[in-house]
């Protein structure tokens, strides 16, 4: 148990370092990390569906999305590191493949819509796998995070609300997923 509390730990204050470091490596070459946005339907920016979680705009971009990224992601590392690192990964191709498709012409940066698939993935796992600790951790993040919910709609120009709404999709769709493959994974288990 403690063994895996520290891994958790140590998760999470790597992914913060990483963030940082790649703000500060941002700073030093004066923005250019910012080109590796998602920019919608550019056939160069595909593989920037990777990288655009993980480059911000400015302290305020990078500090608002650590916040939410570290409470978002401890939550579901309650349920394991595998569900953390497969949700998360899931999160940011979906909700960037999404962005790519449908998002106004802009490049768009920041884990924003990663920070929004974490929180709406928590809150749908409780609809989707009715367990006593996802009501609880649901009913936490909607009593306290609730508001986020306006951040999906369009209200300042140089947000991407587009990334939070795809995010909310992402997450949604991946605690369904994620009840669709868990519950056929257990009928094989008991089958065999």
């Amino acid at each position: 148990m403690i063994g895996t509390l520290k891994l958790r730990v140590k998760l999470l204050v790597a992914l913060q370092a990483l963030l940082l470091a790649v703000h500060l490596v941002n700073i030093l070459l004066d923005g250019q990390l910012s080109q590796y946005g998602v920019i919608p339907r550019s056939l160069d920016s595909g593989f920037h569906i990777i990288t655009a979680p993980f480059i911000h705009g400015s302290w305020g971009h990078l500090l608002n999305n650590l916040v939410g990224l570290s409470v978002f992601s401890a939550f579901c590392l309650l349920r394991s590191v595998r569900f953390y690192l497969l949700s998360s990964a899931f999160i940011i191709v979906l909700s960037g493949g999404l962005i790519w498709l449908f998002a106004r012409s802009a490049s768009h940066i920041g884990a924003s819509g990663w920070v929004f698939g974490l929180w709406s993935l928590s809150i749908a796992m409780a609809f989707f796998d009715r367990s006593f600790t996802n009501i609880l951790i649901a009913l936490l993040l909607v009593f306290f995070y609730g508001g986020m919910i306006y951040g999906v709609l369009p209200a300042d120009p140089g947000v991407s609300y587009e990334a939070h709404l795809f995010g909310v999709v992402a997450g949604v769709v991946c605690a369904f997923f994620f009840r669709v493959f868990a519950r056929n994974e257990l009928s094989n288990k008991v089958l065999l």
